[in-house]
């Protein structure tokens, strides 16, 4: 059914005349009455009859009338709707992360984009719960070589750089090593390693080969689920840990009990990247999302310096107070 023979023909109700619509629609009254006989030969029905020199409703054209304003009505939601998930004011989003993202970078992103687009819908997953279950997202952050080369997953997402970030160590505050900006992995080796990503995933593959690299396994003596209790483990003095540098920029350590180093020779590293479906990349949401992103990532390159300044101060600190009491005894 033509809706535009519809709202015509709703016009000649409202007006009783012919003339009367077609001076409101902006046609000529012959166009008018062309679509009135178009719409009736389309339905079978006759809906209007001649009243002195204007129209009325039969009986059916009443019943047809009421349920074509509520077509309309139902047409122009419709139309506002398209409208809004065009600008990306409405509908839903998942949104997939990996679990140092969720604390770095999510939240921030989460609440910009609830007060800027208050209608859309977030649906934030974990990539360490997901996997296997074959989810597609439509936003995913992981991490370089997570994802398959195929040419189906190249031609429905695409993939951008986010940040290639550094492997640290944390240490003791009083432990040998404490009071270095690096570390050799070699000097690592027979410390008591403390792993906090379950001996599994991409994280901890880069480790292992790193490792392999300088001709040993991870010496772990203990396991844990999650960075930032692995960081409190290190405060306690049960160990150290290694871990990506946005990693332990979320994981609330008290740098008066921990020292944290680059590690180096070789350096670990792990680069983060987004992928988007192409369907939605003039998406208004989502290209929001992506801009979010490169702000957090500008963020969390500032964090790192301020820790490695605040390590720095509280180092030399601590030097300064020993010589003090060396001078003193």
């Amino acid at each position: 059914m033509d809706l535009n023979r519809v709202r015509t023909f709703l016009a000649v109700v409202v007006e009783g005349t012919v003339h009367g619509a077609a001076g409101n629609l902006g046609y000529t009254p012959s166009a008018v009455s062309q679509q009135l006989h178009a719409l009736q030969r389309e339905v079978g029905l006759e809906l209007l009859e001649r009243h002195g020199r204007g129209l009325r409703l039969t009986a059916v054209g009443r019943r047809f009338a009421a349920e074509a304003e509520a077509l309309l009505d139902q047409a122009s939601r419709l139309n506002s709707l398209a409208a809004d998930l065009r600008q990306g004011r409405t509908g839903s989003l998942t949104i997939m992360h990996l679990n140092s993202v969720g604390g770095a970078w999510i939240p921030q992103i989460a609440a910009r984009m609830a007060e800027e687009f208050p209608a859309l819908r977030l649906d934030f997953r974990l990539w360490e719960h997901s996997q296997g279950r074959g989810e597609d997202p439509d936003v995913e952050i992981n991490l370089a070589g997570a994802w398959p080369q195929s040419a189906a997953a190249t031609e429905t997402y695409e993939t951008r750089e986010l940040l290639t970030e550094p492997y640290v160590v944390v240490l003791p505050a009083g432990h040998r090593l404490a009071g270095r900006p690096e570390v050799e992995l070699e000097d690592l080796r027979q410390e008591s390693w403390i792993d906090n990503t379950g001996t599994q995933g991409s994280c901890s593959r880069i480790v292992h080969d790193a490792c392999a690299a300088r001709g040993f396994s991870p010496p772990y003596r203990m396991e844990t689920q999650g960075d930032g209790t692995a960081v409190a483990f290190v405060e306690t003095g049960a160990g150290i840990t290694l871990m990506p540098q946005l990693s332990f920029a979320t994981a609330r350590a008290d740098l008066s009990k921990v020292a944290v180093a680059r590690v180096v020779n070789p350096t670990p590293t792990r680069t983060l990247l987004v992928r988007t479906k192409r369907t939605l990349l003039n998406n208004p949401a989502v290209q929001r999302i992506l801009q979010l992103l490169q702000e957090q990532t500008a963020v969390t390159t500032e964090h790192a310096e301020a820790v490695q300044e605040q390590q720095a101060a509280l180092d030399y600190q601590g030097a300064h107070d020993e010589q003090k009491t060396m001078a003193i005894s």
